[in-house]
């Protein structure tokens, strides 16, 4: 599963900013090898609003999309 969070610290040997359109992103070392090529999008709809991550090194998921396997 994917955790989004805000956080005000920022730990150059801990974490990496991914900026993009005036947006940025901190992931944590470990995780980004994880999220390497993934696509992450914020969409709203009548039912749900929220992030979306498509990542490509996802081998499987659930019905619901919420878990994976990698």
């Amino acid at each position: 599963q994917y955790k989004f969070d805000f956080d005000t610290t920022f730990d150059p040997a801990e974490d990496t900013i991914i900026e993009r359109d005036g947006a940025k992103l901190v992931v944590d070392n470990i995780s980004l090898d994880l999220l390497k090529g993934s696509e992450i999008d914020y969409g709203e709809s009548l039912m749900e609003a929220g992030f979306k991550v498509k990542n490509p090194n996802a081998t499987s998921s659930c019905g619901c999309g919420t878990s994976f396997a990698i």
